[in-house]
């Protein structure tokens, strides 16, 4: 029971892939959303008295070339939220946040990753943003790939043997008229969508992104509110227009487990058939270009790294220099997302962690609990904030912390 409350805890501090590698080009990320996604996941933690420690650091470039990331589960986790404590007309102060832990491994070793690995956490919003851009921009560029080739006079081009003209076409074609062969990309319904409404207005139905019951993959389920908190029992594809089915291709991708994606960026230029060996072995010698999905993740993730060995240790990094000295804060949380901790909905699950089958918690178990954790939160703030008032030299005004002064 101690060690799921710690796990707890650390959650409500902290709350704040396809067979080949994708050529991804994604938007790059503003420093404002940046900063607001570490702050989501750092809210509450507090700087440690070793943080100078890593003042003045130079920024360095964080190499990643030689990693593949490896998606490890999504999790849904209901926390205290002060906007909802403060609506009179919210049924509650639990606001359900999405996240997605994933790896970076060293390439070739997808299957096991056990050592010299990061382990990541971040918004499941920013996830499928990245994810998803990157392999319909990786899908068109096969496609154009395949018609380069396939629709070239050159006969030397197409005997390089690079793609099956017949299957790269057909399939090519099924995604050009998918909606015409009565599908519908189902990635585009991750973002929280109204997809139905009764002729009086009293009924609606919400499609948007969720984690399965055991995490490992994410698919499009039915929702009653616009911020497709509460879910439905209801298959939302009844309630697409004109009958139209999901095409789950590319969301599958996103969560694929078998094989990892390369931080290197894809190539798919097509060679000069009649290019002489030495140009084309100029071309190979030419510096890797990085998959900025790859590193747009890692740049917006929370990190857990130095546990588990990772090169590329990121402490030398000026703008994750709060996250160096929260380490441990990081890797508890994701510790508390792998473990079973949380149900599918983000309900606390007693059962999960200990694997000792306590059954679920009750309504009044998690308020109480959840009272707990909060007032623990709280003694901790107070404390911090008493420190700071004490070290600095100056006196600790009690009664303005509410107390009384003898």
């Amino acid at each position: 029971m101690v060690r799921f409350i710690a796990l707890t805890l650390a959650a409500l501090v902290g709350s704040a892939l396809g067979a080949s590698p994708f050529n991804a080009s994604p938007p790059k990320t503003s420093n404002t959303r940046k900063a607001k996604m570490i702050s989501k996941l750092m809210e509450g933690a507090r700087p440690t008295e070793n943080s100078q420690l890593s003042r003045g650091l130079e920024q360095v470039e964080i190499d990643l070339s030689g990693y593949e990331i490896k998606f490890e589960k999504c999790q849904f986790v209901k926390t205290y939220d002060n906007e909802l404590a403060e609506n009179e007309e919210s049924t509650s102060v639990l606001a359900t946040k999405r996240f997605v832990v994933f790896r970076l491994c060293p390439s070739g070793s997808c299957e096991s990753c056990a050592y010299n690995f990061g382990e990541y956490v971040i918004d499941l919003e920013s996830y499928l943003e990245a994810a998803t851009q990157y392999f319909v921009q990786d899908r068109e560029n096969m496609c154009g790939q395949c018609n380069e080739i396939c629709e070239a006079d050159d006969d030397a081009t197409k005997a390089l043997g690079l793609v099956d003209c017949d299957e790269c076409y057909n399939y090519c074609a099924s995604i050009e008229n998918m909606e015409d062969n009565g599908y519908i990309e189902s990635y585009e319904f991750t973002e929280c969508m109204q997809v139905y409404q009764s002729d009086d207005g009293e009924s609606q139905v919400f499609a948007g992104a969720m984690c399965s019951n055991n995490g490992k993959s994410i698919k499009i389920g039915a929702f009653s509110d616009e911020e497709c908190t509460y879910s439905k029992s209801a298959d939302v594809e009844n309630y697409l227009e004109n009958g139209l089915k999901f095409n789950d291709e590319i969301l599958e991708k996103v969560v694929e487990e078998e094989s990892c994606v390369s931080c290197v960026m894809t190539d798919y230029e097509v060679p000069d058939a009649n290019a002489d060996d030495a140009a084309a072995n100029e071309e190979e010698e030419a510096e890797v270009e990085m998959n900025e999905m790859c590193q747009n993740l890692y740049e917006m993730s929370a990190k857990c790294e130095s546990k588990y060995g990772f090169d590329n240790y990121w402490k030398d990094y000026e703008e994750y220099e709060n996250q160096y000295v929260q380490e441990d804060v990081v890797c508890d949380f994701i510790s508390s997302l792998n473990s079973g901790s949380y149900d599918q909905y983000g309900e606390i699950s007693l059962s999960g962690s200990s694997g000792g089958g306590y059954g679920s918690a009750t309504g009044a178990q998690k308020f109480f609990l959840t009272v707990f954790i909060l007032g623990t939160i709280g003694v901790g703030v107070y404390a911090a904030s008493l420190h700071a008032q004490l070290m600095g030299g100056g006196k600790a005004d009690l009664s303005a912390q509410g107390g009384a002064m003898a």
